[in-house]
């Protein structure tokens, strides 16, 4: 009989046990869940440009705020476009001021920051084998296999039509130019690639990783293509506007402004 009586208190024992393990199991399911839920999450919209500093200044505030911060790169025009039409998101970064005056007259932008400046330069393949000048007629010459930046989807494009325009050419070239890319990275591995003598592209490019090793840039004279702010901007859909509102004065700061300059973006 006593044996009988501890084979059930064993059973009932484990059956206890099982029954805690799984109270265990869903609290610690529960809690997990929760920690998932309480993590604050951001979207930042960003140039292909900015792409590199804003991925290191990412990476500090997901640090210091607990957060879980994406970013969705493109065309500056087409990520205009999109967070026009999602409505959702924090932070908007493009590679042209202009876009970001477009945005303000939308009605789409909280508060802004200027984070650093950029230019237009022409480039060539390195040590330049065609001795390419540095005259914008160049990129109207049919000798030249010129490839330029869409004015409709990149702030490259936008920019590029902008200074030729001024040159008095933007038709010449548009008519010569052998292909319209979406934004600076395309034009970059056009060179790298050797499929392309010509481009005009963002200088900060230049400065990346290797690329110095296969490209040369030709700068542009300051009467077409002065130096570009890059303004950076909080939204008005953001659902985390302490966090976006820290991002911002981060990168507008001494420290946010070195990470700039450390790509290319004085």
């Amino acid at each position: 009989m006593f044996i009988i009586i501890l084979k059930m208190m064993k059973t009932n024992f484990q059956k206890l046990g099982y029954f805690l393990l799984i109270i265990l199991a869903i609290n610690s399911s529960c809690t997990n869940n929760q920690t998932k839920e309480e993590k604050k999450e951001l979207l930042i919209y960003c140039g292909i440009t900015m792409i590199r500093p804003m991925t290191e200044i990412k990476e500090i505030i997901e640090k210091e705020e607990s957060c879980v911060i994406e970013i969705t790169k493109g065309g500056s025009g087409n990520l205009l476009k999109a967070l026009e039409t999602s409505g959702i998101g924090d932070l908007y970064i493009p590679g042209s001021e202009a876009y970001i005056y477009n945005a303000q007259a939308k009605g789409l932008i909280d508060d802004t920051a200027t984070v650093g400046k950029n230019r237009l330069a022409m480039m060539v393949q390195k040590g330049n084998p065609l001795h390419i000048s540095n005259s914008l007629n160049n990129l109207s010459n049919k000798d030249y296999y010129v490839v330029i930046g869409n004015p409709n989807s990149g702030s490259v494009g936008k920019a590029t039509k902008k200074a030729l325009q001024k040159k008095g050419i933007f038709h010449e070239v548009e008519q010569n130019a052998v292909k319209f890319t979406t934004d600076s990275k395309d034009l970059t591995l056009l060179i790298k690639n050797k499929e392309a003598d010509l481009v005009v592209n963002w200088f900060a490019t230049y400065t990346w990783d290797d690329n110095s090793n296969y490209i040369d840039y030709i700068p542009i004279s300051d009467k077409y293509a002065a130096d570009n702010k890059l303004i950076l901007c909080t939204l008005k859909s953001s659902k985390q506007k302490k966090i976006a509102n820290k991002f911002l004065k981060f990168a507008q700061s001494e420290q946010g402004k070195a990470i700039f300059k450390k790509y290319g973006l004085y």
